[in-house]
């Protein structure tokens, strides 16, 4: 009886202990070619964003990317044979409703003789008699029960997060890659988003052109590599 009463604390406690790992859709095109001694420098689409603390340090997690690839930071950006264009940002927050199983409560007491009412599938012991007369019997204590109550209807707030990467050659400013990593997220914090959304979209560089897949990150666990799903 204590089981089944405390049944409903214990999941919500094995669902909070259960880390959802990151995902984000991500979709490229490219006619890039392979690294050969190019020369790279990062510039600001939104020039409000250009010259901030905050660009400076997500720019620098595209500059490890493009350094791990096999491309080289250009000592002065005018002698730059690329510029890899980079833009992030959050939408403004949006309610979705869900459903999820409810957790009601039962009735108590005893009926005895000509109750009256209706208890519901009730927790402890009796309950009134539905229709009048008689003695009920319940085995279970006063509580939640899960197995006999409706679906609770709720809302949760969510969030579009996205990074851009475009990258031109400097001679002719023709693009040469293009490439964006969006996901939905209960959080509009760019400190957790960007990183996760950057390495999604280096995942498998520069990937298969026109194609989208989904890219995991196990943020639990730094040291294991992103997984690349179907879209």
């Amino acid at each position: 009886m204590r089981l089944r009463a405390t049944l409903p604390v214990l999941l919500l406690l094995l669902v909070s202990a259960c880390a959802t790992p990151f995902e984000a859709r991500v979709a490229r095109f490219h006619a890039l070619p392979a690294p050969g001694g190019q020369t790279f420098t990062i510039a600001a689409v939104d020039p409000g964003k250009a010259g901030g603390l905050e660009f400076a340090t997500y720019a620098n997690l595209v500059r490890q990317k493009l350094t791990q690839v096999g491309y080289t930071e250009a000592a002065d950006p005018r002698s730059a044979t690329l510029v890899a264009e980079f833009d992030f940002g959050v939408s403004m927050p949006r309610e979705k409703v869900l459903t999820r199983p409810g957790f009601g409560y039962g009735g108590f007491g005893y009926g005895g003789f000509g109750g009256f009412g209706y208890g519901g599938f009730g927790y402890g012991y009796g309950g009134y008699g539905r229709w009048g007369g008689g003695y009920r019997f319940s085995p279970y204590l006063w509580g939640y029960d899960p197995f006999f109550s409706g679906p609770e209807v709720y809302s949760v707030t969510r969030f579009n997060a996205f990074a851009d990467v475009r990258i031109n050659r400097s001679v002719d400013h023709v693009s040469v890659f293009e490439g964006r990593a969006e996901t939905v997220s209960d959080t509009n914090n760019l400190t957790r988003l960007v990183p996760n959304l950057v390495t999604a979209l280096f995942t498998g560089f520069p990937g298969n052109s026109g194609e989208t897949v989904r890219v995991r990150i196990d943020t639990e666990h730094p040291n294991t590599p992103p997984v690349v799903l179907p879209r």
